[in-house]
């Protein structure tokens, strides 16, 4: 485990995990490293907010879209099993924390690029194409025009097929909360995470809590956050 100081003010920290960060999503999608996952932690009083995120790839295997009944049947598996904050960080059970709320979610950015453009494109070209055969003196006009549409027409199947080679990204989103009776008993948490993805490396934290903000790195190979006299 590795440990970096940031420096961030405690309520400011909380209130971005709380309203969440899917507002960077698309950001996120396109940056991500796979075996890298990232996760927020905030400790305020006797709550803990968590806040994960892993690639695709290190959750399914996969980051194309699902298509198969296979690939569903992995991804249902993977978010239900992503719903169970115990069952990948385990905490110390003297501290007797229990689950308030936890979700799971896959993000991609297929929706982030329109492609209706083609069909909306067609429409107005077959119109426009249409027109061309109507009126002798606007000839000359409407062979320009439809020159032109063609030529903007082959350009929007050249951008179409620019998106279509561009490799796909797909994210999990995981949020907790929880509540811990004795939070001065969180000395440690536990990464199960690891022998449950195999796929996965590595997870980037950021902690927060009233002594400030830190940030570690826990790795596959050491597998448990230190917290002791952190919180």
């Amino acid at each position: 485990m590795r440990k970096f100081n940031l420096v961030l003010p405690l309520a400011v920290a909380i209130g971005m995990f709380v309203s969440g960060t899917h507002a960077s999503e698309a950001k996120t999608l396109k940056a991500h490293e796979h075996g890298v996952g990232k996760l927020n932690i905030a400790f305020e009083a006797s709550r803990v907010v968590m806040e994960f995120e892993a690639p695709g790839a290190d959750i399914v295997g996969f980051e194309h879209p699902a298509e198969t009944a296979e690939d569903k049947a992995s991804i249902r598996s993977a978010l239900d099993i992503l719903k169970k904050p115990f069952a990948l960080f385990v905490f110390p059970r003297e501290a007797k924390c229990t689950v308030i709320m936890a979700s799971a979610e896959l993000y991609g950015e297929e929706d982030d690029h329109d492609h209706g453009h083609e069909k909306e494109h067609g429409h107005d070209y077959k119109e426009k194409h249409a027109a061309a055969h109507h009126g002798e003196g606007e000839k000359g006009k409407d062979e320009e025009e439809h020159h032109h549409e063609h030529k903007e027409h082959g350009k929007h199947d050249e951008d179409h097929g620019d998106h279509d080679d561009e490799p796909s990204h797909t994210e999990f989103h995981v949020e907790y909360q929880l509540n811990c009776d004795e939070i001065d008993q969180v000395d440690a948490i536990e990464f199960v995470y690891f022998s449950t993805f195999p796929n996965a490396r590595e997870v980037e934290i950021q902690l927060i809590s009233n002594k400030g903000a830190q940030g570690f790195e826990v790795e596959r190979d050491d597998p448990v956050l230190n917290l002791d006299g952190r919180i």
